[in-house]
């Protein structure tokens, strides 16, 4: 990959993403040292991590590297999306144009809800008994 990158970090639940965007690529796509595709093999999660680029019309246009770590598949795939949008706008501030009305430069902070003391989970009591 070339030298010159543009860096984004994306966040979402406990996952964390390092994306790094090389401009002038043929549209390789690796994450943690694996072909994307690979990587999520999950059907749509591919198409979802490339969304950003797909509203801006850059499909295939950069090279992308990413480490993400932390989390389950969905919040490492949320947060690899956000790292993208991230780094185009790095690339060219006027992308904000069109990926702001996609919601694409929104973290999404909803995080896991504490389990609290008397309680099975978060907010599941246990059965009420009279007697």
């Amino acid at each position: 990959m070339a030298s010159q990158y543009f860096e984004g970090i994306g966040r979402r639940k406990a996952s964390s993403a390092r994306v790094r965007i090389y401009p002038g690529g043929s549209g390789n796509f690796v994450i943690n040292d694996k072909e994307a595709r690979e990587y999520a093999p999950r059907a749509g999660d591919y198409e979802i991590m490339l969304q950003p680029l797909t509203v801006v019309g850059q499909e295939g246009s950069y090279d992308i590297s990413v480490h993400v770590n932390g989390g389950g598949v969905t919040g490492q795939r949320d947060a690899v999306r956000l790292g993208i949008a991230r780094a185009l706008l790095e690339v060219d501030a006027e992308y904000r144009v069109q990926l702001k009305p996609a919601k694409l430069l929104t973290r999404d902070a909803r995080e896991k809800e504490r389990k609290k003391p008397g309680l099975k989970r978060a907010r599941k009591a246990p059965t009420y008994t009279k007697r």
